[in-house]
């Protein structure tokens, strides 16, 4: 089995699959890539299962050395990824030589940059999933993000992989956005009309304290719900008003329940674009329907499940 060898972490680099859903009622939120679209893409470049574990890299990425060479690929952020001195594309599968080493720098464009290797990240699964919890120390390598030193095992590829790319077409698709979609959330109703005029209409901008916990926005303040409520469960994108009036948007290590009113919540075919804010990103909210947020996520889930549209 051969091995990728950490030179330098980067930020806040992490092993990350597709998550672990399912056991919220434990108290485990299902974490995995902050932008899954981007992991998969990567997985099907290098004809990997599309949740198999590969490397998040938020913001600065780091150096890794290949002793034995490998297939990856580039997808999401672009951090400047180079061999050698020669800049390599994202969005596109490339094969490194034994001992090459990879170096990647500070974003140039969104928050989160993704590896992804043929034959994956092998590490210990957690509940069924290889995908690291920063906030409770659980799953991927340790339980941690990557230190300087760190050898991770890549597992075994059968496969001849063809050498392809993202096709335009779908990354425009796939592209993030600043004006998120949300359907209602279940108090939205505690909210005065003149409130959600001003949730729909405002400018946010996030906040340089958000993780991959929640977003903190900043804004004009938003009124008050018209009642408080207990605790409650609460799911991934949700958008829960604080008593200071600035929104949340709840992440994939979010906390299970809340006690904050819920006026939105952002729309599953939105949910990878969330991943790619940057601090100081300015967003807006587009309300829909129901019908519309479920056919967008059909389209997204047809979209992905179609080669022929993806890669040239």
């Amino acid at each position: 089995m051969s091995s990728l060898l950490v030179e330098s972490a980067g930020l806040l680099t992490t092993v990350q699959d597709l998550g672990r859903p399912g056991f919220g009622p434990e108290g485990v939120s299902a974490s995995g890539a902050a932008d899954p679209v981007a992991l998969r893409l990567g997985n099907l470049l290098v004809e990997n299962e599309p949740g198999a574990a590969g490397l998040e890299l938020t913001l600065v990425g780091g150096s890794f050395l290949f002793p034995d060479g490998a297939v990856i690929a580039l997808t999401g952020a672009d951090l400047g990824a180079a061999v050698n001195g020669r800049p390599l594309e994202t969005w596109a599968s490339h094969a490194l030589e034994p001992g090459t080493k990879l170096v990647f720098g500070a974003t140039r464009n969104f928050a989160r940059g993704y590896l992804a290797i043929a034959g994956g990240i092998q590490v210990d699964p957690f509940l069924g999933s290889a995908s690291t919890h920063v906030l409770s120390g659980l799953g991927g390598f340790e339980g941690r993000a990557l230190r300087q030193g760190d050898r991770l095992a890549i597992g075994r590829s059968s496969k001849r992989i063809r050498r392809r790319r993202i096709t335009l077409a779908a990354l425009y698709a796939f592209k993030p956005r600043r004006i998120l979609r949300v359907t209602e959330g279940p108090q939205a109703d505690w909210f005065s009309e003149a409130v959600k005029q001003v949730f729909y209409r405002e400018v946010f901008r996030v906040s340089e304290e958000s993780d991959r916990v929640g977003l903190r926005l900043e804004g004009t303040a938003l009124g008050g719900a018209t009642r408080e409520m207990i605790t409650e469960g609460v799911s991934l994108g949700a958008v829960q008003v604080t008593p200071s009036g600035q929104p949340i948007i709840l992440f994939v290590e979010q906390q299970t329940t809340g006690g904050y009113p819920k006026i939105a919540n952002i729309i599953g075919a939105d949910l990878h674009r969330i991943g790619q804010l940057r601090p100081r990103a300015e967003i807006r909210f587009q309300r829909t329907s129901f019908a519309v947020a479920r056919s967008l996520w059909i389209e997204q889930e047809r979209l992905l499940s179609a080669p022929e549209q993806l890669f040239t």
